[in-house]
Parts: structure tokens; C-alpha cells; sequence
């Protein structure tokens, strides 16, 4: 079973969220659908996909996460850029490839 580590931000760009999960597609439209209304993504309307890497390993997913959430800013900005430039919502994106995986 896949793992992945991705990277949450609200409309502006202005708010970052590294999360760690086994159903990417799943999750981030939990994310975007606001199921939990205590959560740090729905306080600050981060519904946005825009970077996310897929891990065999949990172990190595769940590492990869607190490297990255002890990044700095600039750091994770440069790695959002890298592969997605425009900041794009990937949701779309992962949904497919998702589905692809599972075939």
C-alpha cells in the first residue's frame, strides 16, 4: 500500500499544511469538504493541493513529513515551485493517478 506526504495551502498562497496519509484522495477531500471543523485546514482554508510525494514505506512518509514541517518557509516554497510552479491544485491530478494505482 502507497503512502504519501502532501502539502495543503489556502487561496492565497499564505498558509502551508504537510500532512501524512495512506488514501491521498480521500483525505484531501476531507480536507476540502471541511469534515472536521476543529482541524488546522479548515481554521485557515487550506484547500488546496499543490505538492505531494509518494512512499512505499509508511515509516519513510511519515519521516519525510517532519523534515519537512521543520523546514523553513522558503525552503518548502522552493519545493512547491520546483514541481508545481503556478501553485496549481493537484486534486484533480492525484484522483487520477490514484485511481490508476489501485487498477
Amino acid at each position: 500500500m502507497y503512502s504519501y506526504v502532501y502539502i495543503m495551502t489556502n487561496a492565497h498562497n499564505t498558509v502551508l499544511y504537510i500532512g501524512v496519509t495512506n488514501n491521498l484522495v480521500k483525505r484531501v477531500w476531507e480536507h476540502i469538504n471541511s469534515i472536521d471543523k476543529g482541524s488546522f485546514t479548515y481554521k485557515y482554508n487550506c484547500h488546496k493541493l499543490v505538492c505531494y510525494k509518494v512512499f512505499e514505506d509508511i515509516r519513510h512518509a511519515i519521516a519525510r513529513e517532519k523534515q519537512l514541517e521543520n523546514w523553513k518557509r522558503k525552503w518548502k516554497d522552493q519545493l512547491i515551485t520546483k514541481g508545481n510552479p503556478n501553485w496549481l491544485d493537484l486534486y484533480p491530478i492525484s484522483n487520477k493517478e490514484n485511481q490508476n494505482k489501485q487498477a
